[in-house]
C-alpha cells in the first residue's frame, strides 16, 4: 500500500483483514505522524499512545480470530469534550485543565466496543464556544491547507487532524455548526446527526437542546461506518431518541435519480462569497447530471437563526456552566478568603473571554424582567424556523446550499469582532435549532482553500444524506484532495 494515512477507512479495514498491515503498525504510523506534524497544527491536546497501541493489539487478536467488526484497529481521535475514563477531558478550558474523567461517554464506549484505537483528544474552542478554534486555552489550531488560516470551530482540532492525516476519522460535536463549518474549512466530510440520534451522556454540555455528537471523516462512506457504531438509544440520556438505527452502509449505493433538491434563496444572497457560490452551484449541476431536479425554496425565518441562537445557546450555557464553581472539580483559585471569593476568582481565572461573554448574556436573558422579552421570544421564533423546514420538506427531499459564507479566514481576523465571528455560522445554525441532520462535503476549492456544500435532511434521514453525499463523491474527486503544506 501507499502511505497508510492516504487511504479510506474501508480500504484500511480491508488491508487489516488481508493482513497486509497490522493494527499495531497502522496505529504506530498515525502516532509517528502526530509526533512529526502536530507541532505545526496544535490539533491534539492529549495523545494517548499507550492506550492506542494496546487497543491495536486487541484488534489484531480479534482480526486473527475472525471476530473483528468493521472498525477494529482503525485509529481515530476524539474531541476533548467527551469524557474518557482515566484521560484528561479539558473542553479546551483552563477550568478543566486538571480534570481526569472517571468514566467513558456513551459515544466513546460504543466506538471502543467497535474496536477503534483512540489516538488522543483533539483541541477545540473552549467549552465548544467559537467558530475558529481560537478560544482554546491551549492555543489556536491551524488549518493544514494554510497554516495562517483558522480550521473552523469548535471541532477544529478534529477537522485539522483528519485533513492532515493525523487520524483516520474523529468525533466532534455540533451546537450551531461546529462539525460542518470546520469540515468545510478543512476540506473533509462532517456529519451532524438528528438531535437525539447519538447519546449526549458523558459529553460535557454547552447548550443541551442544541448539542449533538457527530463525525468528521474523509468521505461519506467513512462517516457512515462511524455513525453506525455511535448511533442508537441510550437510557442514560433523557434526550436520546428511541428510534431504530438503519444500516447506513447499505443505503450508500441507492440511486438518486429523481431526487428533489431545494435551494433556499436566503442562502444565496448578500454576504455569500462569489467564489463559494460558484463552487456550490457547480456541485449542484453535478447532482442534476446524476438525475436530480432543482427548485428554489424559501426559509423566510432563516435570517433570524443567528439572533435566536445567541439568546438560546448562551441561556443554556449559563445554566450548564454554573456547576464549574471551584468547589467539586475543576480549577480552584489559590487561598480563597471566603466562599464568594472562591466562586468569583475560580470562575474568573478558569474561563476565557468568550465563555464569560456567553455566560453573562445567558444570565441576562434569563433574568427576571428580561425572560419574556428575550428567551421566550427566541423560543417562539425557533418554532417558526422549524416550521419553515417542515414546509420545505413537503416539497423537496433534501436542502442544499453553502456550509459557510466564505473560505477559511486568517487567524486573528475576527477574534476581536464577536458579531462577525457569529455570522460565520449563518447557514448552519438553523439546522440545530430545528434538530435536523446536516452534512458538509467538500466541493471545488477557491484560491486553493476548501469549500463545503451543506446537505440538510428531514429528521432521522442521516442515511439518505450520506447516500446523496456518497453519490457525488463517486462522481467527483473533490473529497480526495489533501493539503500539501505538511
Amino acid at each position: 500500500m501507499s502511505a497508510l494515512h492516504e487511504h479510506s477507512i474501508t480500504a484500511l479495514a480491508a488491508a487489516l483483514r488481508a493482513r497486509t498491515c497490522s493494527a499495531r503498525e497502522l496505529t504506530a504510523h498515525y502516532l509517528a505522524r502526530i509526533q512529526d506534524l502536530d507541532e505545526h497544527l496544535n490539533a491534539y491536546i492529549t495523545v494517548t499512545a499507550e492506550q492506542a497501541l494496546a487497543a491495536a493489539e486487541r484488534a489484531d487478536r480479534q482480526l486473527a480470530a475472525g471476530t473483528a467488526g468493521p472498525l477494529a484497529g482503525i485509529p481515530i481521535a476524539h474531541k476533548d469534550i467527551f469524557c474518557t475514563n482515566g484521560v484528561k477531558t479539558s473542553c479546551g478550558s483552563r477550568m478543566l485543565d486538571t480534570f481526569v474523567a472517571p468514566y467513558d461517554a456513551t459515544v466513546i464506549e460504543r466506538l471502543q466496543a467497535a474496536g477503534v484505537a483512540m489516538l488522543g483528544k483533539t483541541n477545540m474552542d473552549e467549552f465548544a464556544m467559537g467558530s475558529s478554534n481560537e478560544t482554546s486555552y491551549y492555543g489556536p489550531v491551524r488549518n493544514p491547507w494554510n497554516l495562517e488560516r483558522v480550521p473552523g470551530g469548535s471541532s477544529g482540532g478534529s477537522a485539522a487532524a483528519v485533513a492532515a492525516g493525523l487520524c483516520a476519522a474523529a468525533t466532534g460535536t455540533d451546537t450551531g455548526g461546529s462539525i460542518r463549518q470546520p469540515a468545510a474549512f478543512c476540506g473533509i466530510t462532517g456529519l451532524k446527526p438528528t438531535y437525539g440520534r447519538c447519546s449526549r451522556w458523558g459529553m460535557i454540555a454547552f447548550a443541551s437542546s442544541l448539542d449533538q455528537a457527530g463525525v468528521l471523516a474523509g468521505s461519506a462512506a467513512d462517516a457512515a461506518l462511524l455513525l453506525q457504531a455511535m448511533a442508537g438509544f441510550d437510557e442514560r440520556d433523557s434526550t436520546s431518541a428511541n428510534e431504530p438505527v438503519p444500516d447506513y452502509r447499505a443505503q450508500l449505493e441507492d440511486d438518486i435519480a429523481g431526487l428533489k433538491i431545494g435551494l433556499p434563496k436566503e442562502y444565496f444572497g448578500e454576504g455569500l462569497d462569489p467564489g463559494v457560490a460558484a463552487s456550490v452551484e457547480a456541485a449542484i449541476k453535478e447532482y442534476e447530471a446524476l438525475g436530480a431536479s432543482v427548485r428554489e425554496i424559501s426559509l423566510p425565518n432563516a435570517p433570524l437563526s443567528v439572533p435566536v441562537y445567541y439568546v438560546v445557546a448562551p441561556a443554556e450555557c449559563s445554566s450548564n456552566l454554573a456547576r464549574f464553581d471551584g468547589v467539586r472539580f475543576g480549577h480552584r483559585c489559590e487561598a480563597p478568603r471566603d466562599l464568594e471569593d472562591l466562586y468569583k476568582r475560580s470562575r474568573a481565572e478558569g474561563f476565557g473571554a468568550e465563555v464569560k461573554r456567553r455566560i453573562m448574556i445567558g444570565t441576562y436573558v434569563l433574568s427576571a424582567g428580561y425572560y419574556d422579552a428575550y428567551y421566550l421570544k427566541a423560543q417562539q421564533l425557533r418554532h417558526l424556523i422549524s416550521d419553515d423546514f417542515k414546509r420545505a420538506f413537503a416539497q423537496v427531499d433534501v436542502i442544499m446550499g453553502p456550509t459557510t459564507p466564505s473560505t477559511a479566514f486568517a487567524l486573528g481576523a475576527k477574534r476581536d469582532d464577536p458579531v462577525a465571528m457569529y455570522l460565520n455560522d449563518i447557514y448552519t445554525i438553523a439546522t440545530n435549532l430545528a434538530g435536523l441532520p446536516g452534512v458538509s462535503i467538500p466541493v471545488a476549492p477557491v484560491d486553493g482553500l476548501p469549500v463545503g456544500l451543506q446537505l440538510i435532511g428531514d429528521v432521522f434521514q442521516e442515511g439518505r444524506l450520506l447516500n446523496i453525499a456518497h453519490r457525488l463523491q463517486q462522481a467527483t474527486d473533490w473529497h480526495r484532495a489533501r493539503p500539501g503544506v505538511l
